[in-house]
């Protein structure tokens, strides 16, 4: 009997143990996940803060008895080593579990800033239930909260943090808001946006230490009078490298996330930014596979192989190693291909609609347009190669998402739409019906010309 060993409890792995027993009926499956919860996801966390949904609302499967249904094994532990050659993984319980498949889903982790202090008490990530449970007992009605970063991680749990009715102060060391998805005039409309609706923002700035002074004799005198340590605790201090210091009950670290791969470094698996896989979601190593977070795999719009973090790309890439994994159990050719990933981010910042596709920031020897509206809040920015639109920014033009995805992602050859939209960006939608009529036109011709 093959046997498929999934590490990773998230969506990446829980779609692929699905997409394994769908085809292999017979055939054990294993997951390994870190964490005491159910399978949840992450994505669902700020609307946990928000109140929204309650815990059991960021299960991913709500069916206490969904995976012992499937005749899925779950083992929680941590994997500290992997064994290609061997065909081994090995826990953190002293535990060896042997595969015939493997799948590496084992995400990002949140990245820990080199900074004094960032473990001192009442400094947390926003990544898992245990962290959301402690960030709500901290950030209640009133409390002063400083987030340590505005990426577009940052900017999902601001919303958060703005709905608990918290004093919210961000600090961004790139000279803009979500620096790593928005040129400049996008950056610097989000901040205005996030200021206009009371949240503090330092650009260009650093945290450069976080302390909390030693309560003086007379708040040591109310602890040992039976005061809470919360009564007698002083708030948090965060110097910033403006030479500001911030008092905060609660620091947020949402620095940003790399793959959780750090385990694979003796195992013989190649590895960039993150686990390399061909077409396949196969690694160098036969039979082993990765997906979601952690995978790295080919972006067509670039050309080169990216990490791209985002849930759609995850269960995409899941589906796929999933379905290869059991032909690989069965000695038979792969059966799913993946037609290649791009960078996709929509970003909702306290209700102002962002977007970023693909080469956002343009391609060497590459045109561009932008078309700013301050009066409405709105701007666009549009980057060609030759006549494809390989990237694009928006804020507010929230009527153009799909379309712009389509354009970026389909490599849609324009035209003389090009030129259109070189003149009036705000012609996207009849830019891509006429561009994509065209080329479906020409491409029933060239069939009837084959045949």
């Amino acid at each position: 009997m093959t046997h498929h060993l999934i590490l990773g409890a998230g969506p990446a792995g829980v779609i692929a143990a699905e997409t394994i027993r769908k085809l292999a009926p017979k055939d054990r499956i294993t997951i390994v996940g870190d964490e005491p919860e159910p399978s949840y996801s992450r994505m669902a966390i700020p609307y946990l803060l928000i109140g929204n949904v309650d815990e059991r609302g960021t299960y991913l499967r709500k069916n206490p008895s969904h995976f012992s249904d499937l005749n899925i094994d779950l083992v929680q532990a941590k994997v500290t080593a992997v064994d290609a050659a061997a065909k081994t993984v090995a826990l953190d319980n002293g535990q060896s579990l042997g595969f015939d498949t493997l799948l590496i889903a084992t995400g990002s982790h949140p990245i820990r800033p080199p900074i004094a202090g960032i473990d001192s008490e009442g400094v947390h990530s926003c990544w898992t239930l245990q962290d959301a449970r402690k960030i709500a007992a901290l950030a209640t009605q009133g409390a002063r909260v400083l987030q340590l970063g505005a990426g577009f991680i940052g900017c999902i749990i601001m919303e958060s943090l703005v709905s608990r009715g918290v004093s919210l102060s961000v600090v961004e060391m790139g000279d803009r808001m979500v620096p790593r998805m928005m040129g400049p005039t996008a950056g610097g409309m989000i901040r205005d946006w996030c200021e206009a609706k009371g949240v503090q923002v330092f650009t260009s700035t650093r945290v450069e230490s976080i302390s909390r002074p030693e309560p003086g004799i007379g708040e040591r005198i109310l602890g040992l009078l039976g005061a809470s340590g919360d009564d007698a605790k002083k708030p948090l201090q965060v110097k910033l490298s403006s030479g500001k210091t911030v008092e905060a009950d609660l620091v947020i670290s949402a620095a940003g996330v790399r793959p959780a791969i750090g385990y694979l470094e003796k195992s013989g698996i190649t590895c960039l930014l993150g686990v390399l896989t061909d077409e396949h979601l196969q690694t160098n190593v036969p039979g082993i596979y990765a997906a979601g977070d952690c995978a790295e795999a080919f972006d067509k719009v670039s050309g080169k192989t990216i990490v791209s973090a985002i849930q759609p790309n995850a269960a995409e890439q899941a589906r796929i190693a999933g379905a290869n994994m059991v032909s690989h159990g069965r000695g038979q050719a792969p059966r799913a291909e993946l037609k290649g990933v791009t960078q996709i981010n929509v970003l909702d910042t306290l209700g102002l609609i962002s977007t970023s596709f693909g080469d956002w920031q343009g391609r060497p020897g590459g045109e561009q347009v932008e078309l700013t509206d301050p009066a409405t809040g709105r701007h666009l920015s549009l980057q060609f190669h030759g006549d494809v639109l390989v990237g694009c920014n928006s804020v507010g033009w929230t009527e153009h998402v799909g379309v712009m995805r389509g354009l970026v992602e389909g490599q849609v050859r324009l035209g003389a739409w090009k030129e259109v939209l070189m003149k009036d960006p705000t012609q996207l939608v009849a830019a891509y019906l006429g561009a994509a009529q065209g080329q479906q036109e020409w491409s029933g011709a060239h069939d009837a010309h084959r045949r």
